[in-house]
């Protein structure tokens, strides 16, 4: 089974009321209206041998990770964090000092971002460690920015730099860019945004998908983590960027006017980077110095059965 097939047949289902669920299965977050307030919702898991190494990476930072990539489709959408649920599924002879460890590093990140968990359920098993977290947000005044929104001409921008992040513990440490979303989308008009949590080809082919274009990306434009750049033999560090993953930095679109404005001012503490220029053809090319265009294919992390 392949993860992206099964997801369009969800999609496919329809079983929500436009009314009441204006945005279903297919964003980083699904939007429920009730009582006219509109609710952020989205959920994460994290398995231990897949998205982590428990052993090697301890259980303290089990909790954080798991934590900080459900915050990180927060984000994507410029939310605002407000409460958190987690189903945790421990392997039996897990510990009680380990139990507690990783609840510190799943409540450090809910601190930081004021959104307590309240609420989960906890179940042992023969297999291996798994974290399933939702998150519940808000708009709190800004209007949530949807992956379907990219407009011909927008040019395309990343925060951050990528590549490299399973290297070192940059996949552990990061911290999901909620300040740098809202900071965003309140001074500029954002078309439309996502986390780069599976790979920039990727991510970007799903946020061209659901707004129907494409990209051009310019090489040289993408910005290249050191980490990229030196650790392994095998896959170049342009490659690493576009299809490594677990970076969890913004890849958005706005006009060209807005995005010069934005680059001129560079407002985050994360530097921001134009890669790029949405088009009408719905196909993404990758430009190299020379303008040679070559097809840019959706390479990132797939779960596969």
């Amino acid at each position: 089974m392949h993860e992206l097939d099964f997801i369009d047949w969800i999609c496919s289902q329809r079983e929500c009321d436009p009314a009441v669920v204006p945005v279903g299965p297919g964003d980083d977050c699904a939007m429920v209206v009730a009582g006219g307030e509109r609710l952020l919702v989205s959920t994460d898991q994290l398995l231990d041998g897949v998205h982590f190494h428990l052993r090697n990476d301890g259980a303290e930072a089990f909790g954080r990770k798991a934590m900080a990539r459900a915050l990180s489709d927060i984000a994507a959408m410029a939310a605002v964090p407000l409460a958190a649920v987690a189903c945790v599924s421990l392997p039996k002879g897990f510990s009680r000092q380990d139990a507690e460890a990783m609840y510190r590093g799943r409540r450090a990140l809910g601190d930081r971002f004021n959104c307590p968990m309240v609420g989960g359920d906890l179940a042992t098993w023969d297999g291996p460690a798994a974290i399933s977290v939702t998150v519940f947000g808000r708009t709190d005044g800004i209007e949530p920015v949807l992956r379907s929104g990219a407009k011909v001409g927008d040019a395309i921008c990343v925060t951050g730099q990528l590549g490299g992040a399973w290297l070192s513990d940059r996949h552990l440490t990061f911290v999901p860019r909620i300040a740098e979303a809202r900071a965003l989308a309140s001074r500029f008009d954002l078309h439309a945004m996502i986390d780069i949590s599976d790979g920039l080809a990727l991510d970007l082919w799903r946020l061209c998908r659901a707004s129907g274009i494409g990209a051009d990306v310019e090489a040289r434009q993408v910005p290249v983590h050191s980490q990229a750049e030196t650790g392994r033999k095998d896959v170049l560090p342009l490659e690493a960027a576009l299809g490594d993953g677990e970076d969890y930095e913004l890849l958005f679109t706005l006009s060209h006017d807005q995005a010069g404005h934005l680059l001129a001012a560079q407002p985050l503490e994360a530097p921001v980077s134009r890669i790029g220029t949405i088009i009408e053809a719905r196909a993404m090319s990758l430009v190299d110095a020379k303008g040679h265009r070559k097809p840019l294919q959706p390479t990132g992390w797939q779960h596969q059965t």
